[in-house]
């Protein structure tokens, strides 16, 4: 993969709206192998950092969770130079101690998705980069910390499960994943944030818990839609203030994880 000047270091998807809060916005096109990604990227300075922020939903929020070009996504990140990707979520709570307002700084992931495309991987090579710890410990170390100082609430681990969307869970699916003992449930971390540890960047996912999903069984309103983007709106200030002074103390280099030894395929 022939990498284009690095334009930044750091990468944020979900950015929707962020990069108003910028100045000297550049506006980025990029286009890629697996087709285009669902917006250009915009490119500001947070600190010392420059910043590609891109929403996996476009600017618009029009494309839906099992519509996106993860890969497209992904790839277009690695090839503006992108060493560490934040990937900030709504996100439904399948536990009562899990309230909605509290972030869950995700160390686990389990896949209950279909029919995406979720690797770059595809022959001739065989290969299988392991995503028995993906996310990047720096990062989970650094954004744990960040919360804590910003006096939000934050689970410091958390296992989110990945449904296909765009319909929301049943009651019985979602008794079944509580029972389980997982905490969150989300259309999007995933292929996302896997695709981003197979390119060589360091994932992270910030998990903002708008509502308890299928309602925890009828001990409180199952979710909607409007609950969902209620919840949303008026925590995105915290969102921003945890994600601004998280960049602004992410070092230079990375010297703290491994993230970027996953053994790319040469022919990427």
């Amino acid at each position: 993969m022939k990498e284009q000047k690095q334009l930044a270091k750091i990468g944020v998807f979900g950015g929707s709206g962020f990069y108003k809060f910028l100045d000297n916005i550049e506006e980025v096109k990029v286009e890629t192998p697996y087709g285009m990604p669902s917006d250009n990227f915009f490119i500001g300075e947070i600190g010392k950092h420059k910043v590609a922020f891109m929403p996996r939903h476009g600017r618009n929020h029009s494309i839906l969770p099992h519509l996106i070009n993860y890969r497209a996504n992904v790839w277009a990140m690695k090839s503006i130079g992108v060493e560490r990707v934040i990937s900030p979520c709504a996100s439904g709570s399948l536990q009562k101690h899990v309230k909605p307002g509290d972030f869950v700084i995700c160390d686990q992931f389990v896949d209950w998705t279909d029919g995406r495309q979720n690797t770059f991987f595809e022959g001739p090579i065989v290969t299988h980069p392991s995503p028995a710890d993906l996310y990047c410990p720096e990062l989970r170390k650094l954004a744990i910390k960040t919360a804590q100082q910003e006096g939000i609430t934050v689970h410091q681990t958390g296992s989110i499960v990945v449904i296909n969307g765009p319909r929301f869970s049943t009651k019985a699916e979602s008794n079944f994943f509580t029972n389980q003992g997982w905490e969150v449930i989300n259309m999007s971390a995933f292929p996302e944030n896997y695709l981003v540890k197979e390119m060589d960047m360091c994932p992270l996912n910030i998990s903002l818990i708008t509502d308890y999903d299928a309602g925890l069984v009828g001990d409180v309103a199952p979710v909607s839609h409007h609950e969902v983007m209620r919840v949303f709106d008026s925590n995105v200030e915290k969102l921003k203030r945890l994600l601004f002074k998280m960049i602004e103390n992410i070092p230079s280099e990375r010297e703290n994880c491994d993230c970027a030894y996953t053994k790319v395929n040469s022919q990427l």
